[in-house]
């Protein structure tokens, strides 16, 4: 429940006064660790951690001034995949900051490297892969980059990304192999002759 207030607070007051950063920028967003964000390990939960992340990732389009302009074009942003890498866990109470930045983009998605940074280092390193979508579809990258006002060529994606792209690739092959090979396999059964008794 609180992460909704947290939501609300954003939208009536940091996203008036937020700053602003370039599309390629690095957005800062800072939050205390209350008791509600924490489990029986006095620490903050696995679970509470995307949901820091979405509320990081919407201040980010606000501070880059796309937040009103997607939200005008019906553009609704998915994530498609996402990956956490956790260091050192975040204690009750402790004020940590959320770092948000583009990574780039490919030919289909766009790449978000996050980080959950405090005074006693780094805590945890997220990627998230998503897309845009209005009325079902996909909005092309190339649309997303031209109405962000970028110009240039796309960044390189950071080895991780890459390799977890990689990743990715390989997961979705071995999964939806079995089941084209049982379609195409069922609809060569139907096709075949009968054999007549």
């Amino acid at each position: 429940m609180n992460l909704y207030f947290r939501l609300i607070w954003m939208f009536l007051w940091r996203i008036r006064h937020c700053n602003h950063v370039d599309f390629l920028g690095t957005s800062r967003l800072s939050y205390r660790a209350l008791p509600f964000d924490c489990d029986i390990n006095m620490h903050v939960t696995n679970s509470r951690y995307p949901a820091f992340l979405d509320l990081a990732r919407t201040y980010m389009l606000a501070e880059m001034g796309l937040l009103k302009r997607f939200l005008k074009l019906k553009w609704l942003p998915i994530v498609n995949a996402s990956e956490f890498t956790f260091i050192k866990d975040i204690k009750p109470l402790q004020k940590f900051e959320i770092e948000t930045k583009m990574c780039g983009w490919d030919e289909k998605y766009f790449y978000i490297e996050q980080r959950f940074v405090s005074e006693r280092g780094l805590h945890c390193i997220a990627h998230v892969r998503g897309v845009f979508v209005c009325k079902g579809k996909q909005v092309p990258i190339t649309d997303l980059v031209a109405e962000a006002g970028f110009q240039g060529e796309a960044p390189q994606l950071p080895p991780e990304v890459v390799k977890w792209k990689q990743f990715l690739q390989v997961k979705k092959d071995q999964n939806l192999a079995p089941k084209l090979q049982s379609v195409q396999d069922q609809t060569a059964n139907e096709r075949a002759p009968k054999k007549v008794a």
